[in-house]
């Protein structure tokens, strides 16, 4: 039921809706200074200075805002919109619990319907780094990366095994069936795949997963729960704990033959590499290996 913007999470996502929309190649790279210009208004990178030239590979692997910045202005709202749809963002999965949350996928159409005010071109901005009016659940999070990670076929999540009949004692096992097949192209699906062990390899998660005897996939997320001003600088300390950033990460292993995917959000707890993929080291290390994680001190 929990409703999140999903912060760094959506840049496979819009990386890989670049590729299949065409408006990107893989080598094409971009210059980042460490902010976007737009409107008059400074869109900051989270590195000062910026990250030099950055392609799609080293923009999801250092996370470079800048880079999606540029390519949302690019694609536009509604073709985002539309692409993100497909992996299930802003519906329900219909898993067979009740209460699920839709969460907010924003168009232009969806603008005008909750408002009744039509879409500036600024507001696409943010939504390339999976702010501004983006929110949803962690379920949706983690249907969307088992999708990538099963090449586009998208599969409803079941929290029941079986269903037993009162009076036959007759059980009946619920089937994995897939929803869609997304139809993305196997060299496009590559080029995020290697992005993603690139992250958990030799980018912002790398720490983490550096003694992993298996290798996987991954990505940080960090999500503001407040807007900072352009002049200011966040800082975690002066925050009010309920407004510090949430920490997100999504990941799934083994990165050839995929078992197990999963999203982890940590509230307020700041970086996604920090404090939500640890989390999910050990999960996948308890799953895969059947690794008991240490009780705390």
């Amino acid at each position: 039921t929990g409703l999140y913007p999903p912060g760094s999470t959506f840049k496979p996502f819009m990386a890989l809706g670049a590729l299949e929309m065409g408006k990107r190649t893989p080598s094409q790279a971009i210059s980042d200074p460490g902010f976007y210009m737009f409107g008059g208004h400074r869109f900051r990178d989270d590195k000062v200075g910026g990250h030099g030239m950055v392609d799609m590979y080293k923009s999801i692997v250092v996370s470079c805002d800048t880079y999606y910045y540029v390519l949302a202005n690019d694609l536009g709202i509604d073709p985002i919109s539309r692409f993100m749809a497909m992996f299930g963002f802003g519906s329900r999965t219909g898993i067979d619990i009740g209460g699920e949350s839709a969460g907010i996928l924003p168009s232009s159409e969806w603008k005008m319907r909750r408002f009744k005010q039509k879409w500036y071109p600024g507001e696409t901005i943010s939504v390339g780094i999976g702010q501004g009016y983006n929110s949803y659940t962690p379920l949706q999070l983690a249907s969307a990366m088992a999708t990538l990670a099963n090449d586009g076929v998208m599969f409803r999540p079941h929290i029941v095994n079986y269903v037993e009949d009162i009076r036959t004692l007759e059980k009946s096992l619920i089937e994995p069936k897939p929803l869609r097949d997304l139809a993305l192209k196997p060299e496009h699906l590559k080029v995020i795949k290697d992005s993603l062990i690139g992250v958990n390899k030799e980018g912002t998660s790398a720490r983490v997963f550096a003694d992993a005897p298996y290798v996987s996939g991954g990505k940080t997320g960090t999500a503001q729960v407040i807007a900072i001003k352009q002049n200011e600088k966040y800082v975690e300390s002066r925050v009010a704990e309920r407004h510090r950033d949430h920490a997100l990460f999504i990941a799934y292993a083994p990165a050839d033959k995929p078992t197990i995917a999963l999203a982890v959000i940590a509230e307020n707890s700041g970086f996604g590499a920090r404090a939500a993929a640890p989390v999910a080291r050990q999960v996948l290390d308890y799953y895969l290996l059947g690794k008991v994680p240490r009780k705390p001190a």
